[in-house]
Order: C-alpha cells, then structure tokens, then sequence
C-alpha cells in the first residue's frame, strides 16, 4: 500500500516537472520527463509493484536468489577451469584419440611426432659459446666488406 502510494506520488512530481519544463518551451525534454514519471504508476497498475514488494519480504524468494547464486558461481567456476585447460571436453577427447594413435604426425610435420614419455637418446653436443659467436660476427664483418 506504501509503495503505490509512493509510486503515485512520484508520478505526479515528475508530470508536474514535465508541465513546467514545457512552459519554458523545452517540448522535447517535456516529453522526456513525462514519460520517465509514467513508469512508476504504470508498475503499479500492472502489479509489478506488488510482487516485488512480497518478493522482498520473503525468506523462500531470498533462499531462491541465494541457489541462483550458487548455480551462477558454479557455471562460472566451471567455464574458468575448462578455458584453463584449453577447449571442451569434446575437443579434449579429440585430442586424445588423436595422441593414442601411431604415426600420428601434426598436419605440417614430416616424421611422426615424439610421445610425451620419450626423449631422445642422445643429445647433441654443445658448441663452445666462444667459436659460435665470432663466427657469427666474422660473417656480418664479411658481409659488410670489413
């Protein structure tokens, strides 16, 4: 009862502001303002009011709001994690059946691709740091004709 009260109240200041901006001859803003100032009273009239008023004071919808909340934070959390890891479980399971086959090889490899578990037997020897760096440099001198 209140809040219709209030609604309507609020509807007749604003009409009363839009009548007085419309003397000033500012018929756009006018307009404007009044139909701002219908909305209230038009919230009344369809109940929304109402229901909102019940919804507030009301454990079951607030219990209601509070799992919605919950579902949300879940859907987010999970939405998170899945970018993380890097695609949807479908393309994950693609993946996967692509790795457990033989020979698989990547689209612009030419030999077939090493497991995650094998490495290879050997490594090459490192080249003395010294060398590789004046070669490097004698090739630009000689590049540049010095």
């Amino acid at each position: 009862m209140i809040a219709e009260t209030v609604c309507s109240a609020v509807s007749a200041a604003g009409l009363g502001i839009a009548v007085v901006t419309a003397y000033r001859k500012r018929y756009l803003a006018a307009v404007r303002i009044a139909a701002y100032s219908l909305v209230p009273i038009g919230l009344v009239m369809t109940g929304v009011v109402e229901w909102l008023a019940d919804t507030a004071f009301s454990p079951t919808a607030w219990a209601g709001f509070g799992v919605l909340g919950v579902a949300w934070l879940l859907f987010m959390t999970t939405r998170a994690v899945e970018r993380r890891r890097g695609g949807t479980r479908k393309e994950r399971r693609a993946a996967a059946r692509a790795a457990e086959q033989p020979g698989a090889v990547a689209p612009a490899a030419t030999a077939p691709s090493l497991g995650q578990g094998s490495r290879p037997a050997t490594r090459p020897a490192p080249a003395s740091r010294g060398d590789d760096d004046f070669s490097d440099i004698e090739a630009i001198l000689k590049k540049h004709g010095l």
